[in-house]
């Protein structure tokens, strides 16, 4: 993402003139930040993960949080993405020194070392929902994208539909994505993502406020080009998807 990403760059834009293509300076800063997303998804009335309420302080008070919700915990990163910033902790006796690693690797790749921490869903299936919005209520929702295939939490593969999912499930996550972009009146491309357990359960992870590079793989499946979308939204046009 970098400066797609980055709630500054898109308001000094705005500042001097200049249509940043792209979501607004408030909503890529409330989403941002992944503490802050999942409360907000929270209200909106997406299932979220159990985890912290934003950032935790230290790593003592991780520890405290996953003595209570039970090993194994995912730490990461405020301001992450990408699996930066992010560790996988089974046993008690990891969590500081883990804990410290993640956070420096947070700090070296997005200036800003804090922390969260979340239950670690078994076996997950990760499952994200491509949409468009005009920020004026209209949202385009396309068929989901599977990219539970990873190394190093890098998507390795992505194949959409799931193969996964029932239809009633399909029809619930793409519903919940709808209902993330009208919390927020949602302006152009983004990408709600969500975990899937082996029951089916399914949890709001986060939302990249950006096109990806696994966009082609919607648009070969649906026709629509998500860029040129983005484009109209940006030029003050309706959307024709």
């Amino acid at each position: 993402g970098f400066l797609a990403e980055n709630a500054s760059f898109a308001q000094t834009c705005a500042d001097n003139g200049l249509v940043f293509v792209g979501p607004t300076p408030d909503s890529i800063g409330r989403l941002g930040d992944k503490a802050l997303a999942k409360a907000l998804m929270a209200q909106a009335g997406l299932p979220i993960v159990p985890g912290s309420d934003g950032a935790v302080a230290s790593a003592a008070e991780a520890a405290a949080l996953a003595t209570d919700m039970g090993y194994p915990v995912m730490l990461k990163a405020s301001a992450g993405g990408g699996g930066r910033g992010m560790r996988l902790v089974e046993h008690p006796r990891d969590l500081e020194r883990q804990f410290g690693a993640a956070s420096a690797e947070a700090e070296a790749a997005f200036g800003c070392g804090d922390m969260y921490i979340e239950k670690a869903i078994s076996d997950p299936h990760h499952v994200e929902v491509q949409v468009l919005g005009d920020g004026r209520g209209e949202v385009a929702v396309f068929a989901e994208r599977d990219c539970s295939i990873q190394r190093r939490h890098q998507k390795v593969l992505e194949e959409t539909p799931s193969p996964l999912l029932g239809e009633s499930i399909r029809e619930s996550i793409r519903h919940l994505a709808q209902q993330a972009c009208a919390a927020i009146d949602y302006a152009s491309a983004g990408t709600v993502e969500f975990l899937v357990d082996a029951e089916q359960h399914f949890y709001f992870m986060e939302m990249n406020t950006r096109v990806q590079v696994e966009h082609p793989v919607t648009e070969a499946v649906s026709g629509t080009d998500i860029v040129r979308e983005q484009l109209r939204v940006a030029a003050g046009e309706p959307m024709q998807w």
